[in-house]
């Protein structure tokens, strides 16, 4: 005899526990994802209007590091309080830079971290 889930089911009834396994969830919680196996190519953002590709060449305290930028400047650029806590950024790491308004040769705010999967498709791409 199959073991039924609930009593709507031995019932006859359906509690739609069956729909929500056929679309892929789980009991625990959260959608099946692909396995490894994928040979998926990883989304890239790539630099739009006024924003340049960076590396960080050194950090400097207070949420600020200095950054070699791709147009040849070198500036100080500092990570905005929404992106403070949630980015981890280091020496080497390959970043996208909004330059300011006022004083744009020399300072300006990182917007993007690229992980390095990301870093190595732009510098196949010829970005970096």
């Amino acid at each position: 005899m199959r073991k039924l889930w609930c009593k709507a089911h031995a019932q006859g009834l359906g509690c739609g526990l069956l729909a929500y396994r056929k679309r892929g969830y789980r009991r625990g919680g959260g959608k099946k994802r692909g396995g490894r196996g994928t040979d998926e190519v990883p989304r890239v953002r790539m630099p739009r209007e006024g924003e340049i590709l960076g590396i960080v060449i050194a950090l400097v305290g207070g949420s600020r590091m200095k950054v070699a930028c791709k147009d040849g400047k070198e500036r100080m650029c500092r990570i905005p309080g929404k992106l403070r806590n949630r980015v981890w950024v280091r020496d080497g790491d390959v970043v996208l830079v909004k330059p300011w308004e006022i004083e744009g040769e020399k300072k300006g705010d990182i917007i993007w971290r690229y992980y390095p999967l990301q870093a190595k498709i732009l510098k196949e791409k010829g970005y970096i």
